[in-house]
């Protein structure tokens, strides 16, 4: 059994009282001081793990203030604080062993729209993609553009001063930073903007806060002006670490304090408000894909595209193309990037135009062209084709592919990963080819493999040398590595850190400053925050502080990781995988990945959180030298069952009397999860949260006893059948407002679906169906099996919409299909989703030896439900392995689509219908929709894809009392408003579930593609 887990690392004494004081203060955000939140917060997209004391959410800018004035109090003096806002950051610039201060999750407000003026005012905890989505209307946008653009907040954008593509012409963040609504260290509240002339000279002289800053400020740029032009690279790019060169214009006698804080990585003050400049939206774009046989080519030729007036050219090597045709992203791009006949890709440029002004736009491109095509015919620069695209549709998918490449590159196989930590270095565009020479010789010395990518128009390419970090050899290599890439740089007059800030490589500031403007850098850091209390360690240190610097060598995820053997990370790889780079984290509501995240705003309830607090959980029971894959194999062959009782009531016990288990907080984020399996997909590196959720539960729940519903949940399968047959009986019963409320009190279930009145059984009465025969198939000739069909019965829509399967079985006869419904067989996937593994085991097999049986037959077999016909293709590989066989159960497109060539093309007119797939079944296949909108577009109708998120019922979880809000929540911000701007007649869903929820919430059904093909047909 597993042991109790009582390792809970203490908040300080003085954090806890500062945590109670600010308490009692009218402070209006969150305060959490759990493990579980502290963990979700102790990593981010780098290599570094910290575990603060805390985490904090204010509300508001007065929340700020009151936070920071309350550490001014003598008893709290020693109270650090570190901001925080997506957590994408490469180099731990928002970890701290201190309090973290988190903005994303309620400022995130656009405040003010001047459209005239071409300006916003945000919260800085606001997604740069929500807000380019909210201003998009009036031809706006924010132009910096990062890979992490669909969870990046403005604020990290602000405190890195990142940039992104397009960066020689819209340029960095500081650039469209007009003024910020700063918080200092003391909790005083200043407004930064331009200040010039007698304005400037007042604040000068002004004994204030304020007035300090200025003059500090003021006194370092103008006395080491000459070193100042010396020592910054002349790079589009900057190094994080106070702008000495643009906070100060001598000709107009202005300073800016905005551009000290940008880049200042939350160092001098916390930053909650900002005005933006925007850029107009430029309406013809265009992008040429330039194609090449090895990735120097494509580097040696991007000045040329730079030359010919592109807006940006991104580029990407082999590596990771050969991830992306791996991922789910290809498919998106396929027709975009198409492979050359007899050539291979290795190197890839995109060059986009963009123009306001279409003859100019069309004459840019079309010089790019012609240039290209007399390359091409002269045999030279390693090109070997191009494609062009100029609809923003396509123009977003590629850059999908390319955003995606980040998370791409820790999905290669093996232990050792890609990592970050050299990945952002910048030298100038010209030195760009001869630097990465260099710079692959170094990594080819040292026998690491790597993936490339980035903005070679800018100098800027990202490299990720892969190591194992659970290896304490590697992490020496990881050591020797930055050093050399520090030097390398220099010698090409660059920078080690062109795009993600410093971080953790804030100790290699003075090598580039120098001695002189790095003791400016620190004389202000003395002025702003003079006892090095605002993520203390970055940047610099006051002048008088003897604090040290954060360095590459602080404490690592992989010290962590490597406490857990082998044979446990090597068996629990969906969840040591995680590489933390926060795509699970998007914003947007329409997209499918993880809906507990989007409904929460809690980073517990998200992929990357889930997998940190399992692999703290494995790390604790490897500690107390308990082996999860030793009772895992005892539990599957039934040997704990009677130890396993004695275990429940033990700890049950326990729990009564309030003793602490980390396993608990897993379990209260695992419960949050809706097993939608978004993420085992979406995630570029694959974490795939139901499976080893599933595994949690199911050694969660040999220590404490499980709920009803769980029970009520697992044997789904075996009373559903029952109650079918006596539909009469049963739905009265279900009906019943005491039985209603028993339901609710006793089992936890809520809305629970009526079962199909009239059966399958009676719907099939009238012959529509061939009754199953083995003997008779086994019999049937190769012509009549040609024109069979076997129909794979699951729990949810054979018994409670049984009209669907009934549907689908006239559609096959009206096809010249001879349709079998084959005898109902329980596919275990609510077992599995509720962690009854081993009952999932037993079902599985039986399942999986039965329909293997019949695959020998050589006829197709379908399946209705997305969620449990692709239970069979992923969860039964798990469980079982090579025991599971080679059957395969079609999706009804997939079976309808090998019958298109036979079938007569129709011309049938009608209003266009709308599909809302299922979540699992448009991620795992993601053709899902091509797919149905090419077999309505055989029959003459028009089927449109409608970008929704999760229904919010996913099975039994919308049924669950505890989830019943969040289940509506759900629904409302993603499928509300584009099902009721619809025709609900014309409205189509392929999962059981999605109707179940629609008919819940709106009173009436809609129906599944096949039963409107059905009546297209009629």
């Amino acid at each position: 059994m597993i042991p109790r887990i009582d390792l809970q690392a203490q908040i300080t004494p003085t954090y806890f009282e500062f945590l109670d004081a600010l308490a009692e203060s009218g402070f209006r955000g969150d305060i959490e001081r759990s493990y579980a939140s502290r963990l979700a917060v102790a990593t981010d997209n780098s290599v570094y793990q910290m575990l603060p004391q805390a985490v904090v959410f204010p509300r508001s800018v007065q929340d700020l203030s009151l936070l920071l004035s309350l550490g001014t109090k003598p008893a709290f003096q020693d109270i650090k604080f570190t901001p925080r806002g997506g957590g994408t950051g490469t180099n731990g610039q928002s970890l701290t062993e201190t309090i973290v201060v988190d903005s994303s999750r309620h400022l995130n407000q656009l405040l003010t729209m001047d459209v005239p003026g071409k300006r916003a005012r945000v919260q800085t905890g606001i997604v740069k993609d929500k807000l380019n989505q909210l201003v998009a209307g009036h031809d706006l946008f924010f132009s910096p553009d990062l890979s992490t653009s669909n969870r990046a907040t403005l604020g990290g954008m602000i405190n890195t001063d990142a940039s992104g593509q397009g960066s020689l012409v819209y340029g960095k963040t500081s650039d469209h930073i007009l003024g910020v609504t700063a918080v200092l260290v003391d909790g005083s509240i200043i407004e930064t903007g331009p200040v010039s002339g007698a304005a400037l000279d007042a604040k000068l002289e002004e004994d204030s806060r304020e007035g300090e800053l200025y003059r500090c400020v003021y006194t370092s740029v103008t006395e080491h002006a000459g070193e100042i032009e010396k020592r910054f690279p002349k790079l589009n790019r900057f190094l994080t670490g106070y702008d000495l060169k643009h906070v100060y214009h001598k000709a107009s006698h202005t300073l800016d304090l905005t551009r000290i804080l940008c880049g200042s990585e939350g160092s001098l003050a916390f930053i909650a408000e900002a005005w933006l400049d925007l850029t107009p939206i430029p309406p013809y774009r265009t992008l040429v894909n330039v194609k090449y046989d090895s990735f120097l080519s494509a580097l040696r030729n991007a000045p040329l595209m730079v030359k010919a007036k592109a807006l940006s050219v991104e580029t990407v090597d082999s590596k990771v193309l050969g991830l992306a045709r791996e991922d789910i992203i290809w498919h998106s791009v396929s027709d975009l990037i198409q492979d050359v006949p007899g050539k291979v890709m290795d190197g890839l440029n995109m060059v986009e135009y963009a123009d306001h002004d279409p003859d100019s736009q069309r004459e840019k491109v079309d010089a790019l062209c012609a240039q290209l095509d007399g390359i091409m015919a002269r045999g030279e620069a390693g090109i070997i084709g191009y494609q062009v695209s100029d609809d923003l549709a396509s123009l977003n998918r590629i850059y999908a592919m390319r955003k995606k490449a980040v998370g791409l590159l820790g999905n290669t196989k093996g232990r050792q990963k890609p990592i970050a930590f050299v990945e952002d270095t910048a030298v100038p565009p010209e030195n760009l080819a001869d630097y990465i020479v260099e710079f692959r010789a170094l990594l080819d010395a040292n026998q690491l493999q790597y993936g490339m990518f980035g903005h070679v128009d800018a100098g800027v390419l990202h490299v990720r040398p892969a190591l194992d970090m659970t290896d304490p050899a590697q992490e020496v290599t990881l050591r020797k590595i930055s050093d050399k890439v520090n030097a390398l740089t220099a010698k090409y007059g660059g920078l080690m850190w062109g795009e993600h800030g410093k971080g953790f490589r804030s100790e290699y500031s003075p090598t580039f400053f120098g001695e002189v403007l790095f003791t400016e850098l620190r004389r202000i850091k003395s002025a702003f925050d003079p006892f090095n209390r605002l993520n203390p360690g970055k940047i610099c240190t006051p002048l008088d502080s003897l604090d040290q610097l954060v360095s590459v060598d602080a404490t690592k995820r992989g010290f962590y990781d490597r406490q857990i053997p082998i044979h446990v990370r090597d068996s629990y790889t969906p969840a040591m995988d995680c590489n933390g780079n926060g795509l699970c984290f998007d914003f947007d509501v329409n997209s499918p990945m993880c809906p507990s995240m989007k409904l929460t705003s809690d980073r517990r309830h998200s992929p990357k959180g889930r997998a940190g607090l399992v692999r703290e959980w494995l790390r604790q029971l490897s500690a107390q030298g308990f082996d999860p894959m030793a009772e895992e194999a005892a539990i599957m062959t039934g040997r704990t069952s009677v130890k396993g009782l004695v275990e429940r009531v033990k700890f049950t016990w326990q729990k009564q009397r309030g003793e602490y288990d980390f396993s608990h907080e897993v379990k209260e984020a695992m419960d949050g999860c809706l097993a939608c399996k978004a993420c085992s997909s979406q995630c570029p590196v694959k974490v795939d949260v139901p499976t080893f959720r599933a595994r949690f539960l199911q050694l969660y729940h040999q220590r404490y006893q499980r709920p009803p519903k769980d029970y009520l949940v697992s044997f789904v399968e075996s009373y559903t059948p029952w109650m079918a047959k006596v539909p009469g009986l049963i739905n009265p019963l279900m009906n019943n407002k005491l039985v209603k409320a028993s339901a609710s009190s006793l089992l936890g279930m809520v809305d629970m679906p009526l079962v199909s009145q009239p059966s399958l059984t009676k719907l099939l009465a009238d012959g529509a169906n061939t009754p199953f025969d083995l003997n008779e198939l086994e019999r049937l000739s190769p012509e009549q099996k040609a024109k069979t069909v076997l129909i794979v019965q699951d729990p949810f829509t054979s018994f409670y919409d049984a009209n669907v399967v009934f549907d689908l079985v006239q559609l096959a006869r009206r096809l010249g299909f001879n349709p079998v419904v084959l005898p109902f067989k329980p596919n275990g996937k609510p077992a599995h989703v509720k962690g009854f593994l081993r009952r999932f085991a037993h079902m599985a097999a039986d399942s999986a030896q039965f329909l293997n049986h019949l695959a020998r037959l050589g006829i197709p077999m379908m399946g209705v439900d997305p969620s449990l016909v692709l239970c069979y293709r992923d969860e039964y590989k798990t469980i079982l392995g090579a025991a599971r066989g080679d059957f395969e159960v079609l999706l009804p497109q997939e079976w309808l689509l090998q019958q298109l060539p036979t079938l007569p093309a129709q011309d049938i007119a009608g209003e266009s219908w709308y599909l809302f797939a299922h979540c699992t079944e448009k991620t795992a296949k993601p053709t899902t929709h091509q797919d149905w909108a090419g077999i309505f577009a055989h029959l003459g109708a028009k089927l449109e894809a409608v970008p929704v998120g999760c229904c919010g019922m996913a099975g039994t979880y919308g049924h669950e009392r505890e989830h019943l809000d969040g289940s509506k929540q759900l629904y409302t911000m993603s499928w509300a408003e584009p099902l009721r701007k619809r025709p609900n007649d014309r409205c189509l869903a392929t999962g059981f579930s999605c109707r179940a929820q629609v008919k819940r919430i709106e009173g009436q059904g809609i129906q599944h593609p096949v039963q409107a093909l059905l009546g297209l047909l009629k």
